[in-house]
């Protein structure tokens, strides 16, 4: 007997769905398929776990009770989609979050794009802010202007050019010449964090202009959060590597506002099996239809888990006759 049990699951909202490869007793596999509730405090914990723990005691024939953490002996991998995030971005439980940005652009994420739906309407209702509060870094980092001619650099390129940078010139992440104007007030943001501290805000989201090909300022912000005690910080450039700050904030702030909440659902799911789950291929589904291990799972790649699940699914069981759309699906469900 090897780890010849395999799962996939798909922890929705109101029902969780487990589809079992299983041992025949004959050499091969064979299926089992199971639905629960995915929330029934009465009789289990955690759904997910709860039909792993019967398929598991069906097929062995070997009591697994619930009250003792479950034999991961017989288990090669897990694989599982949730609408957890999904739920608490809709339903906003999320954990309660500070926007950390750059001086001057404190309603940076509140005004957006601008994007309207209708652009006529009368009566523009706008998402709610995923932060609670704002504390704003004191740094500057700006583009030099070169000797090109641009839209940025107006007609007398020549002239800007001279211009000196009032700061230190570095080289940025993609090879661009970057003007640090100032670095961030630490002594000053300490005092500031340790009132969101004080509130009883762990979570932050920090988005600094151009953190995207200088991330040292951001870097900087984060370990003085790391330090004074915050669990969660979501660095802009970390969480989503892009130029564009609007979209840069908005995945910061939905990582911080998600990631605890999907860490602590996480960690209740693995609280119930034994040391050997550490042994097991453990996958949770991203956003983008690939696998994700577990440790590398979090709040802004957990918000479309559950229907990327389906879309994957869909594609694999809808394949055309040549295969592509097999060969397709498949490439996703890797993560290619």
């Amino acid at each position: 007997m090897g780890r010849d049990f395999h799962f996939s699951i798909d922890r929705g909202g109101t029902f969780t769905d487990v589809f079992a490869q299983v041992p025949d007793g004959r050499g091969g596999s064979t299926y089992r398929v199971l639905k629960l509730l995915s929330e029934d405090p009465s009789n289990y914990p955690d759904a997910p776990r709860e039909g792993i723990r019967r398929v598991l005691e069906e097929v062995t024939g070997v009591p697994h009770p619930r009250d003792v953490p479950l034999d991961t002996s017989r288990i090669g991998s897990i694989r599982m989609g949730t609408t957890v995030a999904t739920n608490a971005l809709l339903e906003r439980a999320g954990e309660r979050v500070a926007l950390l940005v750059s001086a001057g652009l404190p309603d940076l994420l509140h005004i957006g794009n601008q994007s309207r739906p209708d652009i006529f309407d009368l009566k523009i209702q706008t998402p709610e802010n995923l932060y609670e509060t704002v504390v704003e870094v004191d740094e500057s980092v700006m583009l030099p202007l070169g000797t090109e001619p641009s839209p940025r650099n107006g007609p007398h390129p020549e002239s800007n050019a001279n211009i000196a940078c009032p700061g230190a010139r570095v080289v940025g992440t993609t090879g661009e010449e970057v003007c640090v104007r100032r670095t961030p007030d630490l002594d000053k943001l300490r005092r500031d964090l340790q009132a969101v501290l004080d509130n009883g805000i762990s979570s932050i989201a920090v988005v600094l202009k151009h953190a995207a090909i200088y991330p040292e300022h951001e870097k900087m912000v984060g370990q003085l959060a790391q330090e004074m005690g915050f669990k969660q910080v979501s660095l802009s450039h970390a969480v989503m590597p892009m130029v564009k700050m609007v979209p840069r904030g908005f995945t910061a702030a939905a990582d911080a506002y998600l990631t605890p909440h999907i860490l602590r659902y996480v960690a209740a799911f693995q609280s119930g099996f034994d040391e050997g789950l550490s042994n097991v291929q453990l996958l949770f589904m991203q956003s983008d239809g690939g696998l994700a291990p577990v440790n590398a799972f979090s709040g802004h790649k957990a918000i479309l888990s559950g229907p990327a699940g389906g879309y994957v699914g869909y594609a694999l069981t809808t394949a055309w006759n040549d295969g592509q759309g097999l060969a397709a699906a498949a490439a996703a469900a890797d993560g290619d």
